[in-house]
């Protein structure tokens, strides 16, 4: 018995294969929910239920789903071109900084809202885009492996947003908390549902999913950057800039990532501290993966997620069961979807 390369991966397969991942992982949690003493059914429904059962469920699943969709896009985009960029919750965290320290500067607080709002969300995306230009740099400078730098550099970036946060950009109104100054009034997202978090980022976020799969699926740049993930030696061969067009994806995918933390703090929070972000960065590679690296299947994948750790709760408090079997479970939908995506790829010869 032995495995063979597929010719070509069929669209229904290239479908089932997240479906089937996601199914997977929802019967083996069942197991362990079993095992804690809970009906797995009735956990289920009951997280559907925390989720989606009442206004507040609906508002706080989406507003959970918005970074999530842009921390996956951006692992998605930057996995396509084989750029491994494991620095999403760093690139998160300097993005969210950006916005009250650009809020400080009086013209920009004096600004009409549209316009504060643009340019709050484009210094979150430039932050976020310099920090990967850096271990890119390294990468194509001295060879230097991008897995490693861009993972230690999320340490750097949380420590420094923590030195900002307890010197110059303190809040003095905090009462000796440390947490940055607040986001400038005319900077604030507006909300889509009232007396909710839900805010126009959502509409942003599922924008920009859109965006990218039109990038990606209908533009030049979206054919190299696809050739320099499949065959690097082979695109450049054939007339690639590898280098300008990593930059071009890294650009990309940090300036998602840092939109997520401008987007995050100003629609959300309205200050940065240092426990903003629940792993987002590192949740969107989990996503990412399980939508096989689709920026429309990130907007399933974000979702499916927000419901699991949204609904838990509400599952844990009427279960008694511990509300982690939602980190339990996506981790177990990562590591199914590995295995869906290699046998989508491989078949079995005897």
């Amino acid at each position: 018995m032995r495995f063979e390369r597929r010719d070509h991966a069929s669209r229904a397969l290239t479908i089932l294969a997240p479906v089937g991942a996601i199914l997977a992982a929802l019967i083996v949690a069942g197991v362990l929910i079993a095992l804690a003493g809970a009906n797995p059914f009735r956990a289920y429904g009951l997280i559907l239920q925390g989720a989606f059962g009442s206004r507040l469920g609906i508002s706080e699943t989406l507003t959970r789903t918005t970074p999530l969709i842009l921390t996956g896009l951006a692992a998605a985009v930057a996995f396509r071109a084989r750029l491994w960029n494991i620095g999403g919750e760093g690139q998160f965290y300097l993005g969210a900084l950006a916005v009250p320290a650009i809020g400080m500067i009086p013209v920009v607080a004096n600004l009409p809202a549209p316009l504060a709002i643009l340019i709050c969300l484009a210094a979150g995306a430039v932050a976020g885009m310099i920090l990967l230009l850096i271990p890119l740099g390294l990468r194509l400078r001295f060879g230097v492996d991008e897995v490693v730098t861009t993972l230690l550099l999320n340490f750097v970036a949380v420590l420094f947003v923590s030195l900002m946060i307890e010197g110059a950009m303190k809040d003095p109104m905090a009462f000796g908390w440390p947490q940055s100054v607040p986001v400038t009034e005319n900077a604030e997202l507006p909300k889509l549902m009232a007396r909710s978090r839900l805010h126009l980022g959502l509409v942003i976020a599922v924008g920009m999913a859109i965006f990218v799969w039109w990038l990606q699926s209908r533009t030049v740049f979206g054919m190299r950057a696809r050739a320099a993930g499949l065959n690097p030696r082979a695109a450049a061969f054939a007339g690639v800039p590898l280098g300008r067009t990593l930059i071009a994806v890294a650009c990309l995918s940090g300036g998602l990532a840092g939109l997520a933390g401008a987007i995050e703090v100003m629609g959300v929070k309205g200050y940065v501290t240092t426990d903003l972000s629940p792993s987002y960065g590192y949740s969107g590679i989990v996503i990412a993966m399980l939508a096989n690296l689709n920026p429309i299947g990130v907007i399933a994948a974000a979702l499916f997620s927000a419901v699991m750790f949204v609904g838990a709760d509400s599952m844990s408090r009427a279960l008694s069961i511990p509300s982690y079997i939602a980190d339990v479970t996506v981790a177990l939908s990562l590591l199914t979807m590995l295995v869906a995506i290699f046998f989508a790829q491989y078949r079995i010869r005897r």
